[in-house]
């Protein structure tokens, strides 16, 4: 089977959306389906284009099975509406010949992720030139999120875009996403309940993702902080959505705990310049993803604040993570979204913007190390039990081979844990 995978975030040696591409792109090329991927260069989530890469031309590169173009981004230097929106469609436009061409390749299956959705269009007409089947992968609402958290404002605006949303939408073979209530968001927006699939985050590979007990003490020896000392942690970008600004809030009311802030992103300035305040608050850089479960494991409880009204927008891919490394999670989300159906029982769930009960949440953990483990260990058995990788993505071998009609070459034990999992 041929498979064009078009996303605008693709690398595989990071975290975020650009692995999530990565691991389904190197996945499906190492089950011996033929796999191209046309991305911009990595830039994700630091805003600035990674060493060796150029974002004014074009890359043709091998990266594990998968021919990789690349394809010009612009990166803004100051983030708006506006220049969000700029620097999404650069990627769109300047990918075009790239898309174009692959249509002489007749791929099987267009599979476009979105972020970014401005990239939807082209790959149905490159589907439609092809002949191929088209599908749509949703990890972020982005025009809901972007009216939402005021990026886009005005009612003609919000008219436009959700006309042309819904009518892209509507045109894809299949669409899927990460969590139902985001699945139901799409079947509102006028997509068939039989066009719709669930494809879900995943935690890497379960069974590795707990660490070591060596390499965990040996980070926060690194941190300077002590064998008793309990550590709150967030991993993950530093956008505007994330609610970050709680977590400093937090650290000035809990001086007992100690707070790593690991990522990148457009708040990092501000998140640098309260951590100058606050002795017992660090901020660190993205972390290599083969460092990252040793890392996760490092921490007491993890943090998941998010700005009200994106709960089920998106489902943070950062939180399977969280789970698989077996420690409870405090979020913040409204008690009727996945995110705290999902949370149930392994973590806390405090409204968003109360830094009090985000603070308090913390502290009722930070001094009740047996409820850590219970909750911690509930957390790990939900991901043994639902967020596997071979689990998910021997699922979605089967899903394109049902799309296509092609017969796959889904491994036996893959494709058993994939029908397992639908039974």
């Amino acid at each position: 089977m041929k498979v064009l995978l078009y996303s605008a975030n693709y690398a595989p040696e990071q975290t975020g959306i650009g692995k999530y591409s990565g691991d389904m792109a190197e996945w499906m090329a190492a089950h011996g389906h033929e796999v191209k991927v046309i991305a911009a260069p990595p830039y994700y989530p630091a805003w600035k284009v990674h060493e060796g890469y150029s974002g004014a031309s074009y890359l043709r590169e091998q990266m594990a099975g998968v021919e990789v173009w690349r394809a010009p981004i612009w990166i803004p230097s100051k983030l708006s509406g506006a220049t969000r929106m700029l620097h999404l469609l650069s990627f769109a436009v300047s990918s075009l010949p790239i898309l174009f061409r692959q249509v002489f390749w007749r791929p099987d299956v267009v599979m476009v992720v979105a972020p970014a959705f401005v990239c939807a269009p082209g790959a149905l007409m490159a589907s439609w030139l092809s002949g191929s089947k088209s599908w749509l992968h949703v990890q972020d609402f982005e025009v809901d999120v972007a009216f939402r958290l005021g990026v886009l404002s005005g009612g003609w605006k919000r008219r436009l875009f959700t006309a042309l949303e819904r009518a892209i939408f509507r045109r894809f073979d299949c669409v899927s996403s990460i969590s139902e209530r985001m699945i139901s968001r799409a079947q509102a927006k006028g997509v068939k309940r039989t066009r719709l699939l669930s494809l879900p985050n995943w935690a890497g590979t379960v069974s590795n993702t707990m660490g070591s007990e060596e390499r965990r003490a040996a980070f926060r020896l690194g941190w300077g902080v002590g064998a008793d000392q309990v550590v709150a942690m967030y991993s993950g970008s530093f956008g505007a959505k994330h609610g970050l600004d709680l977590i400093p809030a937090a650290a000035k009311l809990l001086p007992e705990v100690h707070f790593i802030v690991c990522g990148e992103g457009v708040m990092r300035p501000e998140l640098e310049a309260r951590a100058a305040e606050l002795s017992n608050l660090t901020i660190l850089p993205l972390q290599p993803a083969g460092d990252l479960a040793d890392f996760l494991g490092s921490a007491d409880i993890h943090l998941l604040p998010q700005s009200e009204g994106a709960e089920d927008l998106v489902m943070p891919s950062k939180l399977t993570g969280m789970m698989a490394s077996g420690r409870p999670t405090v979020a913040t989300c409204r008690d009727n979204t996945e995110i705290a159906r999902t949370l149930h029982s392994c973590g806390f769930i405090v409204s968003p913007g109360d830094v009090h009960a985000f603070a308090d949440a913390i502290r009722t953990l930070a001094l009740q190390p047996d409820l850590r483990r219970e909750m911690g260990a509930r957390a790990r058995a939900y991901a043994e039990t639902n967020l596997g990788k071979s689990q998910i993505l021997g699922r979605l071998l089967l899903d394109l081979e049902r799309l296509t009609g092609l017969p796959g070459s889904v491994d036996q034990g893959a494709g058993e844990a994939a029908m397992m999992e639908r039974t």
